[in-house]
């Protein structure tokens, strides 16, 4: 097999991804349990994540259409990724919960700055029927670091308990290796030399509004899914409640990103193969599957096969949808396009998940798994009656 499509700007942005990832994966089971020791609640913790996430999703389509706009890639890319680098590490500079959202917010602000750019420039380096495997490639690389980083940490507190301060001090290392990457990256030739546009932040609405039917139909049909799709931490919820203990649940997200990762880059090939649509729409069968699993099943066996198939699922969804949104766009809409996808999925994701915890409140968590799986068979039956 060639892989000429893996150039040098893919590899080195699957590596930025992947270093960036094992920072913040390093901190993510780690935050949780270092605000409860300074006494926070639950409701804190999730306050943080929320607000943190909402601002990355949201900015993801500002950003995307102002990169468009001036025509450039590379200042978005490394602003993002040296801003998510720094703010990590500050983290753990004051024991307070304040500092904690402020310098989480940051972090995520980061991503929202570069994520557009960063899919617009992967697209640029890939032909129409390379780009499931360029973003399967490059989806690899950064769910891998999501893999190493919680079993580093889980490690590192194995070893020196409550030492969390000097946990958020190790995430220097991996901060300092993405800013050295991000210095052999080369802002494509075609990106300059266009006339600047004003940018208001809402303007990925305009661009919206003025998209092509295909293009309104396809986010249309994906969104469909993403309102029922909660956060992960309902998974996670739901192997508590069934008391597993602590070990096996981390056990099980760490097992769900080395799924994630390892056929991530498969699933793009066979997308590129049999196509982008296809290879999404059994990705979202699987998801309906494991989610309908994961209401009746109480054996610990079968929720290991489900959170390997759930790993299945975001590789044959995450960066196919980027692929798939990228190829029916100009290329010079590349990032305004994924990036307003983007916003309207966090606005969608924020309601899912307060539309999850009201159906488990009122009527129970095998409910909420039910009524999230008929999402994702509604959206295949959209897309397939629609899109065209």
């Amino acid at each position: 097999m060639r892989f000429n499509y893996l150039t040098r700007t893919v590899i080195i942005l699957s590596f930025i991804s992947l270093f960036t990832d094992i920072g913040s994966e390093l901190l993510y089971p780690v935050i949780p349990i270092y605000l409860a020791s300074l006494n926070y609640s639950a409701f804190y913790i999730g306050i943080i994540e929320g607000i943190a996430e909402f601002i990355a999703g949201l900015s993801k389509g500002y950003f995307g259409v102002w990169s468009d706009n001036i025509n450039k890639r590379l200042p978005f890319v490394r602003t993002g990724y040296i801003l998510s680098s720094v703010s990590k590490p500050l983290m753990g500079l004051i024991a307070n919960a304040y500092w904690i959202l402020f310098t989480r917010t940051l972090d995520r602000f980061g991503k929202g700055i570069r994520t557009a750019a960063r899919d617009a420039m992967l697209s640029a380096e890939s032909k129409q029927t390379d780009k499931g495997k360029v973003f399967g490639f490059h989806r690899a690389m950064d769910t891998l670091g999501a893999a190493i980083g919680p079993a580093l940490a889980l490690l590192f507190l194995w070893l020196f308990p409550g030492q969390y301060t000097t946990l958020f001090v190790i995430t220097i290392i991996p901060g300092l290796i993405t800013i050295a990457l991000l210095w052999r990256l080369k802002e494509n030739s075609n990106y300059q030399n266009k006339e600047h546009k004003k940018t208001s932040f809402f303007s990925f609405i305009t661009y919206i509004k003025n998209s092509s039917k295909k293009y309104k139909i396809l986010i249309s049909g994906l969104l469909i899914f993403y309102l029922f799709n909660s956060s992960d931490m309902f998974l996670l919820f739901k192997l508590k409640e069934m008391q597993f203990n602590d070990t096996f649940t981390i056990g099980m997200y760490i097992l769900y990103n080395l799924s994630y990762a390892i056929f991530s880059f498969p699933a793009g090939i066979l997308a590129d193969k049999i196509g982008l649509n296809k290879v999404y729409l059994l990705g979202l069968l699987i998801f309906s599957a494991v989610y309908v699993g994961m209401a009746f099943t109480n054996s610990s066996t079968i929720i290991v096969l489900l959170f390997l198939l759930y790993g299945f699922y975001s590789a044959a969804t995450e960066g196919i949808s980027k692929a798939w949104i990228s190829n029916i766009v100009p290329a010079s809409e590349t990032a305004s396009a994924i990036g307003s996808f983007n916003s309207l999925q966090s606005v969608a994701l924020l309601m899912a998940s307060l539309i999850a915890g009201f159906i488990w409140v009122t009527f129970g968590s095998q409910v909420t798994f039910i009524v999230t799986a008929a999402s994702a068979i509604l959206s295949v039956i959209f897309l397939i009656v629609f899109f065209k």
